[in-house]
């Protein structure tokens, strides 16, 4: 399986780049960055992996590293660091919707990207920890909540896609690879995660065609 990773280069699209190599069968990467220079050896060196360097509002670079994938997994996301001066205006959802239609050019259908709980889904039920969560990054870092929820819509109007909303709690680097799936209020999701964790749960989703997220934005955690 050929398959196209965005935001390879942060802690999330790392863990999600050596997840598919070591769980994905036959896999090939192409890593999509801006700064190739952060790339770990690991990948960067493994004749597995192919870097081709460009911006997201480069399509014709963009369209090189989308040419012949099998899947589009994106970490993008606004960083943590930079959140309360994210820029205005939307870039990311901007970016996806430039990836989007080069998608659809090349005939890749599948696209797995990170979400947020600031991404509403229409199972969501109410729950105080995640509105707390949702209503402090609205108001301390506000372009990156609109760009955040901008992307949600676009994905979401996707109809000839087959899309994956995976969102994603607040994010630690411990080991624990266990993850349980569902939506905001339903009992079975908190409000932490692995980086790792994310990583598994986009492979297994990988692995299974017939997804029963599929045009849907499951929030997932570990138990």
């Amino acid at each position: 399986m050929r398959v196209l990773v965005l935001g390879a280069t942060g802690p999330v699209g790392i863990s999600l780049c050596r997840e598919i190599l070591s769980s994905v069968q036959d896999p090939s990467l192409v890593l999509f960055v801006r700064s190739p220079q952060k790339i770990p050896n690991d990948l960067s060196t493994d004749n597995r992996v192919t870097v081709i360097t460009g911006q997201l509002t480069d399509t014709e670079s963009l369209a090189k590293a989308i040419e012949g994938v099998d899947a589009v997994c994106s970490a993008l996301g606004p960083s943590v660091k930079k959140g309360p001066f994210h820029p205005s205006g939307e870039p990311l959802a901007h970016a996806y919707e430039s990836v989007i239609d080069v998608m659809r050019k090349h005939g890749v259908k599948r696209l797995f990207a990170l979400g947020t709980a600031s991404i509403p889904a229409p199972e969501d039920k109410t729950d105080i920890k995640f509105a707390v969560l949702v209503t402090g990054i609205s108001t301390f870092a506000r372009n990156a909540y609109k760009d955040v929820v901008a992307i949600g819509e676009i994905i979401s109007k996707q109809d000839d896609l087959d899309w994956i909303i995976v969102r994603v709690p607040l994010l630690s680097d411990k080991p624990n690879r266990d993850v349980v799936a569902g939506f905001i209020g339903d009992g079975k999701i908190n409000t932490g995660l692995t980086r790792i964790g994310f990583a598994v749960f986009v492979v297994a989703q990988l692995n299974d065609n017939e997804s029963i997220w599929i045009r849907k934005a499951p929030m997932i955690c570990n138990p």
